[in-house]
């Protein structure tokens, strides 16, 4: 309810605390910057630290543990009586999630900068007007950053309920496994989530439009996730599309394959996982005159500056990888720049992680892009099961993956599938960051026995001097 208006100023204002809006609000704070940063939400952390990116990692390392117990048997360990509380697991996850957006309040607070609760709209290009618990507030600023991030990108037919039909945010928080779970997109998200129940004795289905997974990559990295994902028990419904669904005990889900044959599906929870769209309804942008791409995502450059000066815009509501890392990155370009420092987005990779059974991750160009680029490429692969390491975790489902120009011997690209893959993609990331050649990599000693070791075997392998599989 609004019960009055009144004018506060600062120099920088930054609308939404996700991982970009937080990050932004208090690099600019130790930049003696006046900042207020603005949040619609309860709590502070934007979808990454309440919906997703930790949430998820929580119930997904639960998962792996819960599974593992279940299947040590064969090396000597027999766990009798295993059993999920999912209300217990529930709440520990919502106590990790505390923990940290508790955290990003109290370090916003003691950088100096002001938090502000409500909901920015602009209303010119130096004002906007925060609708809060305390009525409505005109703050005026010298500049912006925006960073309202994305939100789910829904499905016609489909509509969330928050009951039969649900999204990422309901499915991190169910208080019991369903008997069969639906979910619809082959995306990170749902293979995620969708792997996470399977473990858990949910009936699983993932229902793709496209007719593989990650098509982006290369066939090998496909294939791995593929055969795994298969060996859970996860039904794989590829060149599908979703059609209608019937509510019931269980719901009727109706998908249909390109040749428009119809199969239909029984579901107990349907998770819509299809994409996301940038978060800009009701924020004013016209007001400001803040410029837009076709799919609705502002415009930067790589100063994050938007076409109006003074305004700038990080992470996902700029499109480009919806990743939690960008945002940081673009948030601290962002931040420097309004103080005047030199800087600029001008990262060569973006490292990302599947956070599946197993891993996969990846920086750089695959084997197919960097041939679409015109380079004369080399490759090396090393497999996991060939890893002493590997065999002693009994993880040695995957491989690492080195693409290289053949004749500069130039790293382009790091692709690792297996255990692991989330903490040792950062080392190929700094590689290509560097412009490291093959040898700097082969020539670097790697603790014995790691799973790193396996990037340098793949490097090695490249060089065609691989020692511990056989050279091409």
């Amino acid at each position: 309810m609004v019960v009055g208006s009144f004018a506060k100023g600062c120099q920088v204002v930054v609308i939404g605390s996700g991982p970009g809006g937080y990050l932004a609000a208090i690099r600019l704070a130790q930049l003696k910057k006046d900042v207020i940063l603005v949040e619609s939400a309860p709590a502070l952390g934007g979808i990454c630290l309440n919906e997703g990116c930790i949430p998820s990692k929580a119930l997904i390392h639960a998962a792996d543990f819960f599974t593992d117990t279940q299947t040590s048997k064969h090396f000597g360990v027999t766990v009798e009586k295993v059993s999920l509380d999912l209300p217990k697991l529930i709440a520990w996850k919502d106590g990790i999630v505390q923990r940290l957006t508790g955290g990003v309040k109290t370090l916003c607070t003691k950088n100096g900068a002001e938090v502000m609760r409500g909901r920015a709209r602009f209303i010119s290009d130096r004002q906007v007007e925060v609708q809060g618990p305390d009525g409505v507030q005109v703050v005026q600023f010298e500049q912006a950053v925006i960073a309202t991030g994305s939100v789910p990108f829904g499905l016609p037919g489909f509509p969330w309920d928050g009951e039969t039909v649900i999204g990422s945010k309901e499915a991190l928080s169910l208080q019991s496994v369903p008997q069969r779970l639906v979910v619809i997109g082959g995306g990170y998200v749902g293979l995620e989530l969708g792997s996470v129940y399977r473990k858990f004795g949910a009936e699983v289905a993932v229902v793709e439009f496209f007719p593989e997974l990650l098509g982006q990559h290369d066939p090998e990295v496909r294939e791995a996730l593929t055969r795994r994902l298969k060996a859970l028990g996860i039904k794989l419904y590829l060149g599908h599309r979703a059609v209608a669904f019937e509510k019931g005990s269980p719901s009727k889900m109706t998908i249909q394959d390109r040749e428009q044959k119809e199969t239909v599906l029984d579901a107990d929870k349907i998770l819509v996982s299809v994409g996301r769209v940038p978060n800009v309804e009701g924020l004013g942008l016209d007001a400001a005159g803040v410029a837009r791409d076709a799919k609705g995502f502002i415009k930067v450059n790589t100063r994050m500056e938007t076409n109006v000066p003074g305004i700038y815009a990080v992470g996902d509501v700029v499109g480009g990888p919806l990743l939690a890392h960008k945002a940081y990155r673009e948030a601290k370009v962002a931040a420097e720049v309004i103080a005047g420092e030199p800087s600029a987005f001008d990262n060569l990779v973006i490292p990302a992680v599947v956070y599946t059974d197993p891993e996969v991750a990846w920086a750089g160009l695959s084997e197919m892009e960097a041939k679409a680029k015109g380079f004369n490429v080399v490759t090396g692969t090393f497999p996991f099961r060939a890893s002493g390491r590997a065999m002693t975790l009994d993880a040695t489902d995957g491989f690492v993956k080195t693409v290289a120009d053949a004749d500069t011997k130039r790293i382009l690209g790091i692709h690792i599938v297996g255990a692991g893959a989330s903490e040792l993609v950062s080392e190929g990331a700094l590689a290509i960051e560097m412009g490291a050649f093959l040898d700097d990599l082969s020539g670097t000693i790697h603790p014995h026995p790691t799973l790193s070791e396996g990037l340098m075997e793949s490097v090695e392998a490249a060089l065609g001097e691989a020692i511990h599989v056989m050279n091409k």
